[in-house]
């Protein structure tokens, strides 16, 4: 039997460079020379009237220096701030243009933009400014397994151009790849809510915390692609529609239990101070089964949801 062998092939990575560029007026001016340098010789050549090998010399150098001069105008670059020129040479990173303004460059040269559509035009500029990417909400799980709905939005940008251009075959669907990846590798991390000790971090009650979190898990998977990921915050977060409900009556019954503890607690510390008070300024002495007796109205009317209706004995209380 022939043994199987896998070999694995590294990523050649592609680190950006600076492309020969010349100052496009300089090129402009004498492309416009050359073709007046032509129009020159055929004028040259009707005004001496030359004849035999002469006129061939004429116009063979003047059919060469226009084809030479139109030939030169495929070479300018036109850059406005915050976009870059991107350049092969016969198949070859040939570098990067990074910096606004006028320039000319081989005329073999050509732009690579793999996120740009073929309509796009012949001018495939790749943009340094900050872009927004705003996912779609995906159905996760959350650390205790809850379905959770949860989408983000990504502020980035490039700043790497070769990287992103020939690292990835997309950086822009590569990017998107990547945040729903962080996204559910993130959102198992934590709980959707804090448990009851309070005493931990979640999806919904630490944004800022979990904020960061997702832009460095985010950051570690596009670092090959060239991007910095600026910000990246949850723009939405709700538990998936099948719980939603049960959810909802768990967060009531929380919040109506805790409601409870706290009007007990201030009932019974109103309660003590009632004591208390008709203790030190001698209103009235109670014995224990009348103080029981006071205690229990006393409580009654305070954590009562409804308006107490009193009834007033006129009789004596023994």
């Amino acid at each position: 039997m022939k043994e199987v062998t896998t070999e694995k092939r590294a990523l050649n990575v592609v680190d950006e460079k600076k492309a020969k560029a010349v100052n496009g007026w300089l090129m402009l001016f004498v492309i416009i020379f050359m073709f007046l340098a032509a129009i020159a010789l055929i004028i040259v050549m009707g005004v001496l009237g030359l004849e035999g090998g002469a006129i061939g010399v004429c116009i063979v150098g003047a059919v060469l220096l226009f084809m030479c001069a139109a030939f030169s105008l495929g070479g300018f670059k036109l850059l406005q701030p915050n976009e870059a020129y991107v350049l092969t040479l016969f198949g070859k990173y040939y570098g990067t243009i990074n910096q606004d303004g006028f320039y000319w460059v081989n005329p073999f040269c050509a732009a690579v933009n793999p996120a740009k559509s073929m309509t796009a035009g012949l001018a495939r500029k790749v943009s340094l400014k900050a872009m927004t990417l705003n996912n779609d909400k995906q159905k996760v799980n959350d650390e205790e397994g809850n379905p959770i709905e949860i989408s983000v939005v990504v502020i980035w940008r490039i700043v790497n151009t070769a990287r992103a251009v020939f690292n990835v075959d997309n950086y822009m669907a590569y990017l998107s790849t990547q945040c729903d990846a962080a996204i559910r590798q993130v959102a198992r991390q934590y709980p959707y809510d804090v448990s009851e000790n309070g005493d931990e971090r979640s999806l919904r009650g630490s944004a800022q915390e979990i904020a960061e979190v997702l832009r460095e898990e985010l950051q570690q998977r596009t670092e090959m692609a060239g991007i910095e990921v600026i910000e990246a915050r949850i723009s939405h977060l709700a538990y998936a529609p099948e719980i939603a409900a049960a959810m909802l009556q768990r967060q009531q019954a929380s919040a109506i239990i805790a409601a409870r503890q706290k009007i007990v607690e201030g009932a019974v510390s109103m309660v003590q101070m009632a004591l208390n008070k008709l203790s030190e300024e001698q209103i009235v002495e109670l014995d224990d089964e009348r103080k029981a007796q006071m205690v229990s109205n006393l409580l009654v009317v305070l954590c009562g949801n409804k308006d107490a209706q009193p009834v007033v004995g006129t009789g004596s209380i023994y």
